[in-house]
């Protein structure tokens, strides 16, 4: 007998129509595992019908602000209503890029393993700062204070599906690149830019029984794989699983490469704790594999890479979401 699954899409992000096109997809998939989905925006009578509805369990698809940082984990632990996902704690510090590099320090203190996951090296700047503190006068030290100088990538510090993200070759341009970062977010990273392979590792599961899908190589045909991208395949290639070629020539190095690109983002996953599923993205940088995003709400649009990565593992979306809302609904609610 299927479940009562409220599907939560939309929301008032700067995500919203990446999320309304995702949320139709895992609608669809739940439809076809026999399940009652009730699809839901997140208007101001969301916790009545929620209440009035009692859903077996909540898929959130809903992706930037409020449905990545916490906020609708949050309201769903409150509420006592079991859903996908990871909890609000985990959003939150994931919703932050910046926070990569002392979570998985932390979690190697912790279990005295030495790790593989590297991370690109930069600067946090919060809105404030820049607009009323003076700190625009000060990006002339984005060069000393990068490692490698420019290029170097500008993006909120917080969001995704590249919304803001710019690849700056010069200072001339980088106060106008900070500027439109910040009207996405009230903060900003200046990262070093890092030239490699682009890889996304979706994962699926939990702890130690997570387990990471064939990682997909992402060939953007202009400079980096942009937010027009992200909705138009003509501006980019996937290739699932990654080709061995575009890693080593040696087949057996890249096949070794290959398993320490899925460790490396493994070794994020856990280190934030992430539930249910995600998505690492990454470069391997001909050296290491530098992370630099946590995605704990995966796109499940025909663009998206999850489901890309799903179907190359030979499991198909229904079966994943059916065993998604499965495994939630048989959680004990948090109160």
């Amino acid at each position: 007998m299927g479940l009562k699954v409220a599907v939560l899409m939309g929301g008032s992000s700067f995500e919203r129509k990446f999320s309304l096109e995702s949320g139709k997809r895992v609608c669809d998939a739940l439809e076809e595992a026999g399940h009652k989905v009730i699809p839901l925006d997140t208007v101001p009578d969301l916790v009545p019908t929620l209440r009035s509805e009692k859903p077996d369990v909540v898929y959130n698809a809903l992706h930037g602000k409020h449905g990545e940082d916490g906020t609708i984990q949050s309201l769903l632990e409150f509420l006592g209503i079991p859903f996908v996902g990871s909890p609000a704690s985990v959003c939150h510090r994931a919703y932050n890029k910046d926070a990569l590099h002392s979570s998985v320090q932390k979690y190697r203190d912790i279990t005295g393993d030495v790790g593989v996951a590297s991370w690109p090296q930069g600067v946090f700047i919060a809105r404030d700062a820049f607009k009323d503190m003076g700190a625009a006068m000060a990006l002339d030290l984005v060069p000393e204070r990068v490692a490698g100088g420019f290029p170097v990538v500008v993006k909120p510090a917080h969001g995704g599906s590249a919304l803001g993200v710019h690849k700056v070759h010069d200072q001339e341009h980088l106060g106008e690149a900070v500027l439109d970062a910040l009207s996405y977010d009230d903060a900003v990273n200046i990262e070093q830019w890092v030239d490699g392979v682009e890889v996304s590792v979706s994962i699926l599961g939990s702890g130690w029984d997570a387990h990471a899908l064939p990682p997909v190589e992402i060939v953007a045909h202009r400079e980096f794989y942009d937010a027009e991208a992200r909705l138009n395949d003509e501006l980019v290639d996937f290739h699932c699983p990654v080709r061995l070629a575009s890693l080593s020539p040696d087949a057996e190095q890249a096949q070794a490469i290959r398993a320490e690109i899925e460790r490396a983002a493994l070794e994020v996953y856990r280190a934030y704790s992430v539930r249910d599923l995600g998505r690492i993205d990454l470069i391997w940088d001909g050296a290491q594999a530098k992370c630099f995003e946590v995605d704990v709400s995966p796109g499940m649009t025909s663009h998206s890479l999850f489901p890309t990565s799903c179907e190359a593992a030979g499991l198909s979306l229904t079966a994943v979401m059916d065993e998604l809302v499965n495994v939630a609904a048989s959680r004990a609610p948090l109160f």
